[in-house]
């Protein structure tokens, strides 16, 4: 009798054979970016973004779990272009890091994700994926920068950094869903200024 063949769990299927190109990569996020300016999230399928970008589907499941995180990853990586020169600090690679949030979601295609975002059940694909590749990916950025700052003398360390994280991604958040204020680079600024005061060295 033949032995029964172990059923593979999904995540191993997904490592096994050859890993995904840099360039399909660049392909697939051109194509969802293509669609999201066409029609928004819901213009984007699985099945299109495959046959847009020219790939097989496994493939764009190696990179991302659904096509909801494809969305926010072309927009998140779809930003203005780099500002010229590098950072001189850890602050001020998060005060860029939050200022080139703020400009990602100020395009029609961030804009038109957020009036989504806002008005879905908090446990939708769509709200999922924002809270998983936009909220917390950023945020885990913004507190591995803020702890380098600590380390390299720019604040102090009696600093709190994960409740400091929360302060300054909660208020560009919460703005940017409640839409009740004008959102740009300044409040991002003041809100680092009030924020930061007293803990800079």
């Amino acid at each position: 009798m033949p032995t029964p063949v172990k059923p593979q769990h999904p995540d191993t299927a997904r490592r096994r054979g050859r890993p995904p190109s840099a360039a399909a990569r660049t392909a697939i996020l051109g194509a969802a970016r293509e669609m999201l300016a066409e029609g928004g999230p819901a213009a984007i399928t699985m099945e299109g973004l495959a046959a847009r970008a020219g790939v097989g589907k496994p493939t764009i499941y190696r990179w991302w779990p659904d096509r909801h995180a494809v969305a926010m990853a072309a927009l998140m990586e779809d930003g203005p272009p780099e500002r010229p020169g590098r950072a001189r600090s850890a602050l001020q690679e998060l005060r860029q890091q939050l200022h080139a949030i703020v400009e990602r979601f100020s395009t029609p295609t961030g804009r038109h994700l957020v009036t989504l975002i806002a008005a879905s059940d908090t446990e939708s694909e769509l709200a999922k994926a924002f809270r998983n590749h936009v909220v917390m990916t950023r945020r885990a950025e913004g507190e591995a920068l803020l702890r380098q700052a600590t380390s390299t003398g720019e604040i102090t360390r009696r600093i709190q950094v994960d409740v400091v994280v929360d302060l300054l991604y909660g208020a560009v958040f919460f703005r940017l869903l409640m839409g009740h204020a004008p959102l740009d680079t300044t409040f991002v600024d003041r809100v680092m200024d009030h924020v930061l005061r007293g803990f800079k060295r």
